[in-house]
């Protein structure tokens, strides 16, 4: 597992361990599974939704813009 990482995000420490630019593994944060880097979005779902047929963009306009195109297609292309 990677180093690591301690910021403060809007005043609160965030830790994680970072598994790709835009993927975490964040303790405390949805069982440790990964989620989108700054969110409580796990990956699995979004990759649940694109495996169900939902397109790119109805999958973002789901998380209303809480999750990137580029955060998306990352994780489809690394299965993180």
């Amino acid at each position: 597992m990677s180093e690591l990482i301690s910021e403060i995000v809007q005043g609160e420490r965030y830790e994680y361990y970072p598994l790709s630019v835009h993927v975490v593994r964040a303790a405390g944060v949805c069982g440790g599974r990964p989620t989108f880097k700054y969110t409580r979005i796990e990956v699995a779902g979004a990759l649940d939704r694109l495996a169900a047929g939902e397109s790119f963009d109805e999958v973002l306009a789901g998380y209303r813009g809480r999750v990137t195109r580029e955060a998306l297609m990352e994780a489809q292309k690394r299965r993180v």
